[in-house]
């Protein structure tokens, strides 16, 4: 549960500008080292990669009122200047040019338990699920605006798009980033989540809700990373989304303003 909505309040386009501090420059696809970058089996040394662990205040579920903390792993990952694995999963870079990119998507919707809470016993739980997308960028000096789209194999099997911008500076030893994203759900994702059908009413006590496709959150999020020396870096990050429409309305949802906070350390090899 805690890897669901950290992903979802800490994208994996946030940790790449808190994690990278310096950004090598980019080869053209025709320069590219085949022996190198060809499959695999490249050297250790093409490879970017930062371990660590934080610890993240989060709602128990997205719409609840109780909070927690809980602790959970650092793990950023980048192959060349196209492969990046993050806490949102894999992004592969498909094509550059001016600005403007794209790139494919893969990774994990965790889905709900309803031991999450106690306000969701009842309601059972959502599934776990793959996810594939795509993703639209545009950058222009510190300031970047994206779009995706993915779509949940199994679980929810819902189709879920995000708009966003963000920005980042660089100062010394420190880097700051900002992002302001809008998500748009469709209606099995809608369903799973904010919906109570007749047999959960009748196991949970709340009323019969449907839950259509719209626009369900708005979130604003920041970050601070400071490079503490070559290696070692700590970075804290703040936020809220604010659950929008059918959402907001369900009976699932107890509040409808979503804050968290975190703080980690990790190790960049």
């Amino acid at each position: 549960m805690t890897t669901a909505l950290v992903s979802l309040m800490l994208p994996a386009t946030t940790w790449a500008a808190d994690f990278v501090m310096e950004e090598a420059p980019v080869t053209p696809p025709e320069q590219f080292d085949k022996e190198r970058f060809g499959g695999v089996r490249g050297k250790l040394h093409d490879w970017k990669v930062t371990v660590g662990v934080g610890a993240v205040y989060l709602p128990e579920y997205e719409g609840s009122d109780e909070f927690e903390i809980q602790p959970f792993p650092i793990v950023s990952a980048q192959f060349g200047d196209r492969v990046h694995l993050g806490i949102d999963g894999l992004v592969v870079d498909l094509w550059e040019h001016n600005g403007f990119g794209v790139a494919a998507k893969g990774g994990v919707e965790m889905g709900r338990k309803e031991d999450d809470s106690d306000y969701l016993r009842g309601l059972g739980d959502v599934n776990m699920g793959g996810v594939v997308g795509a993703l639209l960028t545009y950058e222009t000096g510190p300031f970047e605006v994206y779009a995706s789209l993915d779509k949940t194999l199994g679980g929810s099997e819902g189709l879920t798009g995000t708009v966003g911008a963000k920005a980042s500076y660089q100062y010394e030893r420190f880097v700051f980033s900002a992002d302001v994203s809008g998500t748009w759900a469709d209606s099995k994702h809608m369903e799973s989540y904010f919906a109570v059908n007749s047999a959960q009413s009748a196991r949970s006590g709340l009323r019969e809700y449907e839950a259509g496709a719209g626009f369900k959150r708005v979130d604003l999020k920041g970050s601070v990373t400071y490079k503490w020396t070559e290696n070692w870096m700590v970075t804290g990050a703040a936020g809220a989304g604010f659950l929008l429409g059918d959402a907001k309305d369900s009976p699932i949802v107890k509040d409808d303003i979503q804050p968290f906070a975190m703080l980690g350390v990790g190790y960049q090899f």
